[in-house]
């Protein structure tokens, strides 16, 4: 069975109760996806950073409307498919080749197109790209400064970043300044989190 075929099969188009219009592919408890893969498939699930700035790209369309738009550590492309759905031109960057797929199959179920990046943005950002939205990129201290790096590089050249976040440990809250806040799902959490939008701060 192909990486598609067993997303289509496995992981059932849901509906997400806080963005109607929007459904995903999402692991079920019956899904067997370590028949599918060994690493963790972020892409499966939603989490609380992506959920806020969808969120908030719902409630403030024009941030979006026609520009071109990189949805950065794209997961399940929920964030670029909002984007797109609010006539934004969305590339979408994902470093796992099935959530590559994933996003790919979640886009089309929901009307929108969008274009996967293959090549590794943490080496070079995409020319041309107006606006970065990057949900839930902090989850992991090895990762701050070259996502750091990678953001303040692309706003030197004139670029918009929006965080979301729900204040994971490692989150660089000294570059990061507040504009929105919203309480939502995230994975593994029985109780909503808060999930905040922040805009990148200019380093000193």
């Amino acid at each position: 069975m192909t990486p598609a075929r067993f997303i289509r099969t496995q992981l059932p188009l849901t509906p997400l109760p806080d963005l109607p219009g929007v459904s995903l592919h999402l692991a079920a408890p019956a899904s067997g996806l370590s028949r599918l893969t060994t690493a963790t498939p972020y892409w499966a699930y939603v989490w609380a950073g992506g959920m806020a700035l969808a969120r908030y790209i719902r409630d403030h369309p024009d941030c979006v409307a026609g520009r071109r738009v990189l949805d950065l550590g794209a997961g399940s492309g929920l964030v670029g498919i909002v984007a797109a759905q609010a006539g934004a031109r969305v590339q979408s960057a994902e470093r796992d080749p099935l959530g590559r797929t994933a996003i790919r199959l979640n886009a089309r179920a929901n009307g929108v197109r969008l274009s996967v990046l293959r090549r590794d943005v943490l080496a070079k950002v995409p020319p041309y790209i107006d606006l970065i939205l990057a949900g839930d990129v902090f989850y992991d201290a090895a990762l701050v400064a070259p996502m750091l790096d990678i953001l303040t590089g692309a706003q030197a050249r004139g670029v918009d970043c929006l965080i979301g976040d729900p204040g994971r440990r490692d989150l660089p809250l000294h570059r990061l300044s507040p504009v929105a806040r919203y309480q939502v799902r995230d994975f593994g959490q029985s109780r909503p989190v808060t999930g905040t939008v922040f805009t990148l701060r200019s380093p000193l």
